[in-house]
């Protein structure tokens, strides 16, 4: 088994496949690259048993076979190298030789037939989306999700095709974003949960791609293929929450402001606030809104006033400076509407710009009691 490849394009390769290996793996082989030679085609592979990625390299070569690579020992080495053709010969003696310009690299390797094998979807259903669309719904969607082990389906991010269109929902019960397309359609209605980690490593890649994404999916598990890439993850099992009944559908009071202006102005007044609520307070009268903080056991206050365009009655509502930060950093259009109705009832937050036709972004942060 024999093959001559790009040192910069497989270091390339394998850095993006690097992302799913844990640090600390029970099984050793999950330490390993699958490396499956196919002639002129050299299939990687990298699983921690829930996620497995797979990258498909042209390459040259005239032998077949597979065996499974240490990763971290290959990437340290690639990482050295200038751009130059590198070959990999396989001995007997289990040991892989990789020979550049400049010497020779031997590296210990264990037979292919260990690597666990990637799950095969039993009559996936079947949606098309681009890949510049996955990657903002998961970028919008993401940072809302739950890190809580005893809610594991709040913990990633629901996936929700129909054929009116696509939703995807993320929620903590502290805060909640919702993003739909009506330009993307499924013929078939379906929904399921996507964990964290693959989702990260799919916006990492998606950063870049301009492809169409092709999601296959069952009960248990879900397949992403684009470009040279395939990603296999399972599923999280369980019924997700009726988030639909969480938003509040009367919502008198409305207030419209600068987005900017309002996050560098709760950034500010944030840094005063008590440091285990984080408690900020909106005081609404007029045109006027004025932020403040206080952390009354260190005598530490801050106030700000800034002119919006309200429509509503005068009120005071207080929020966690840390989700509304996270909210306006996310959303990128000059102005914000911010709508409420009582104290103790969610704001919603709605970018008033700057969206695609058929795209809606709705972000939910529940109120903080505040102690007057």
């Amino acid at each position: 088994m024999k093959f001559i490849v790009s040192s910069s394009y497989l270091l390339k390769q394998l850095q993006v496949l690097g992302s799913v290996i844990n640090s600390n793996n029970t099984l050793h082989i999950l330490d390993n690259f699958l490396f499956e030679l196919d002639q002129n085609q050299l299939k990687v592979s990298a699983s921690d048993l829930e996620t497995t990625m797979t990258a498909t390299l042209e390459i040259e070569s005239t032998s077949e076979g597979s065996i499974a690579v240490p990763a971290r020992l290959l990437l340290e080495t690639l990482k050295t190298f200038p751009e130059q053709p590198l070959t990999f010969t396989v001995k007997d003696n289990s040991t892989i030789e990789i020979s550049s310009d400049l010497g020779k690299y031997v590296l210990a390797y264990l037979p292919g037939e260990e690597f666990p094998k990637a799950e095969k979807l039993e009559d996936p259903s079947k949606a098309e989306i681009g890949a510049e669309i996955l990657f903002t719904a998961i970028s919008k969607t993401i940072f809302a999700a739950g890190n809580d082990d005893l809610r594991p389906v709040m913990s990633g991010v629901y996936f929700q095709f129909a054929p009116t269109g696509v939703i995807f929902v993320a929620t903590d019960a502290h805060k909640l974003v919702k993003y739909s397309r009506t330009d993307v359609t499924s013929s078939t209605e379906a929904n399921f949960i996507m964990p964290k980690k693959p989702l990260n490593i799919l916006k990492n890649i998606l950063a870049t791609a301009e492809a169409t994404v092709m999601i296959e999916y069952n009960d248990s598990n879900a397949m992403f293929s684009f470009d040279n890439y395939t990603l296999i993850c399972r599923l999280i099992d369980g019924k997700y929450p009726n988030y639909e009944a969480v938003i509040p559908k009367e919502n008198p009071n409305k207030l419209i402001i600068s987005r900017t202006q309002f996050l560098s102005s709760v950034r500010r007044v944030a840094i005063y606030a008590n440091k285990t609520t984080h408690q900020i307070r909106l005081k609404i009268a007029g045109t006027e809104l004025n932020i403040s903080a206080e952390d009354i056991d260190y005598s530490n206050k801050a106030d700000e006033r800034l002119t919006c365009d309200y429509k509503g009655d005068d009120m005071q509502i207080g929020f966690n400076s840390r989700f509304l930060t996270e909210m306006l950093t996310n959303l990128q259009s000059d102005e914000i509407q911010l709508e409420m109705s009582l104290p103790n009832r969610a704001g919603i937050l709605t970018p008033i710009d700057g969206l695609d036709e058929g795209e809606t972004v709705t972000m939910l942060v529940m109120p903080v009691m505040l102690n007057n």
